[in-house]
């Protein structure tokens, strides 16, 4: 009994932890609507992204994530819509989220600036049934959770030009915890547990041929441990992306991405934890691929990757 319990408190802690943040996928820095509504509609083109992300493989019950994005810009270009689904799952925990969003992009200085809001539903529910009982008799206290459907808002602003970007995002504005004595969630609004997103970065041309990209990631929680992550990535004839991150968590990633044709981009990320994680898992892997369907819009100083 005092193994199951303790069982349980793992998993609520991280649930609670986890609640108010989305998944961050490792290739946000090939397309940063996964993290930023803002940047939804900023390509010249009707783009349809899918992703699989599996983390910490080899640990039965991490988290899986799928995710289903489309989004591009309409009427004269300076206005995005996008809508994603994403499925997402931890232990015995399934979160499914729907979701739209909208960016309007204006002038200003030397570049761009676009404010973007996302609104959807998230349905969560735990399946406690497909835990395995220590003790006989623990079986009585694994009754599945009832699906918990709460709204999903999230925000964001994207300042970019030809050269550089900065953007700030808060993926998540409303969260949710489980209530133990009536088996079920509950719904909670506290901005002291907003993960704020900070990303900046700056494209550099090498030569004719080659383009180096720094960029960083501040993800950042009132009371939480700050996470920065360093990105450098290069560009090869527009056709080749490649590069890797170091994180303060003591982790580290490598990605590269291959343009198949003009219309078609394939992704590929390693993330590996050099922590304690790191001795029970192989590595996380994370596969993206993407469509580009040309569009007539005129977009202000559209994304080149």
């Amino acid at each position: 009994m005092k193994k199951l319990i303790v069982v349980l408190i793992v998993i609520f802690s991280f649930r609670y932890l986890s609640a108010q943040i989305a998944p961050v996928p490792d290739q946000y820095v090939l397309n940063p609507v996964l993290i930023n509504p803002a940047a939804t509609g900023l390509r010249e083109s009707l783009s349809i992204a899918g992703l699989f992300r599996r983390q910490w493989a080899g640990i039965k019950g991490a988290p899986e994530t799928i995710m289903l994005i489309a989004d591009s810009p309409v009427f004269d270009g300076n206005t995005g819509l996008g809508f994603s689904i994403m499925r997402d799952k931890i232990g015995v925990t399934r979160e499914t989220s729907v979701s739209g969003s909208y960016s309007y992009t204006t002038k200003a200085g030397e570049g761009s600036l676009s404010l973007g809001l996302k609104a959807g539903i998230l349905a969560t529910n735990t399946a406690w049934s497909e835990l395995v009982a220590l003790e006989p008799g623990d079986e009585s206290m694994l009754s599945d959770s009832r699906t918990f459907i709460v709204p999903d808002f999230g925000f964001g602003a994207y300042y970019y030009n030809e050269k550089y970007f900065a953007g700030f995002s808060v993926p998540r504005l409303l969260g949710y915890r489980f209530n133990t004595d009536k088996n079920r969630y509950s719904l909670r609004i506290d901005p002291g547990q907003y993960y704020y997103l900070f990303q900046g970065g700056y494209l550099i041309d090498l030569s004719e041929i080659i383009r180096f990209q720094p960029s960083a990631l501040l993800s950042l929680s009132p009371g939480e441990k700050m996470l920065l992550d360093i990105n450098a990535h290069f560009n090869f004839l527009e056709k080749v992306w490649a590069g890797v991150s170091f994180r303060t968590n003591r982790s580290f990633a490598s990605m590269v991405q291959v343009a198949i044709n003009d219309q078609v981009k394939a992704a590929y990320s390693y993330y590996l934890d050099f922590g304690k994680l790191g001795h029970f898992s192989t590595g996380t892997h994370e596969i993206m691929l993407r469509f580009d369907l040309q569009m007539k819009a005129d977009v202000v100083n559209p994304l080149i990757f």
